[in-house]
């Protein structure tokens, strides 16, 4: 294959995997919406003066009536389990073409090379890292409940690359010439898909904890009024797909797995492979370059996340507000810097001046 019928497959590919993300989306999408039909048992036990949700009459069923009963809520779990499985299934064919296309990137570069050369192939690697963490960490800690978050913002972020970011293949620059290049990319794209995994994880701690704040709530006013003598109805039972997420113990848990494991790999891209790299590219191990500055600053905010946590006891809501400042200075850094920045010695990763949405051939890189 030539050079660009690569570069065509890798463009296709891109698109394809951004449709298929999208389908993922509606099937999950429709897996929520037939949630709110199947009641869920909320995992910490609840007073039994309320009842749990269940309902207060003591009247027998008609046997009829539960047969019915029984073999609606059969159908409807079929149904559901059928919709979460394809969502999943989608997924994970999107990642697989998602990883074509970044294949054929490189093919599509003389010589051959990693798809690193510019942001449009840095932002197509970070988003296929971030579902590619999904699925692997999909089964271990049960994120059926993260999936619309996570194909929500890797499409968001793929729309960004292929309408703002994209730039033609070109030959990397000589500064990008290196084996360092593969080392720190890859260490910096595997933390930034585990700190963007863990950073979903502690917003919705933030909103479920309110959630059950409010539940706990709820439940002591009932159970007060009934020490009184007074009638008040049971708490409905939790439905739809908010019961499925965990409650707030286990998101703080999976926020700090996540964190955990990608702080170490991202100090052995900043701190370690970068300044290796930048001192055989420039022969200066820090340039005070606006990348380096941010990357730094975002180490410093995670670092600060494991410390407090470590030593002061930090858990819950204080937790997950640093761990999304952190998730905001990382993403911040990975793209927003381009727009803000003009000195940068980062130039490969500039962001176009134009958009493009359908690249003519022969267009500037922008390199």
């Amino acid at each position: 294959m030539t050079q660009t019928a690569w570069e065509s497959l890798s463009q296709q590919a891109i698109a394809a995997a951004g449709i298929v993300y999208f389908l993922a989306l509606l099937a999950h999408l429709a897996e929520w919406a037939m949630l709110r039909k199947v009641p869920v048992s909320v995992a910490v036990a609840e007073p039994a003066l309320v009842g749990g949700g269940a309902p207060a009459s003591s009247d027998a069923v008609a046997p009829g009536d539960a047969d019915a009963a029984a073999a609606t809520a059969e159908r409807d779990a079929d149904r559901l389990e059928i919709a979460g499985r394809a969502g999943v299934l989608l997924t994970a064919l999107a990642v697989a073409v998602h990883l074509v296309g970044l294949v054929a990137r490189g093919m599509a570069a003389e010589p051959h090379r990693v798809p690193w050369g510019n942001m449009y192939e840095f932002t197509l690697t970070g988003t296929f890292v971030v579902a590619f963490i999904y699925l692997v960490a999909f089964r271990k800690f049960k994120l059926q409940w993260m999936a619309i978050p996570v194909l929500a913002v890797v499409l968001s972020i793929l729309m960004v690359a292929v309408i703002w970011l994209y730039a033609p293949v070109q030959p990397l620059m000589e500064s990008l010439q290196s084996y360092w290049l593969v080392i720190h990319v890859v260490s910096a794209v595997i933390a930034t898909g585990a700190f963007t995994v863990g950073g979903i994880a502690s917003a919705f701690y933030l909103v479920q904890a309110r959630r059950e704040a409010r539940r706990a709530a709820a439940l002591e006013a009932v159970a007060a009024r009934r020490a009184e003598g007074e009638d008040a109805e049971d708490v409905p039972a939790q439905t739809g797909w908010w019961a499925r997420v965990p409650g707030t113990s286990r998101l703080d848990l999976i926020s700090y797995r996540m964190h955990a494991f990608a702080f170490p790999v991202w100090t052995f891209a900043v701190l370690i492979t970068g300044p290796i790299w930048a001192h055989e590219a420039w022969s200066r191990y820090w340039n005070w370059d606006p990348k380096e500055v941010w990357a730094f600053i975002t180490w410093v905010v995670y670092a600060a996340y494991l410390h407090a946590r470590a030593t002061a006891g930090w858990r819950g809501r204080s937790a997950a507000i640093l761990a999304l400042v952190g998730m905001a200075t990382l993403w911040f850094n990975f793209i927003g810097i381009n727009y803000f920045s003009t000195t940068s010695m980062h130039s490969y990763a500039d962001a176009p001046t134009t958009s493009v949405v359908a690249p003519p051939p022969g267009a500037s890189s922008g390199l």
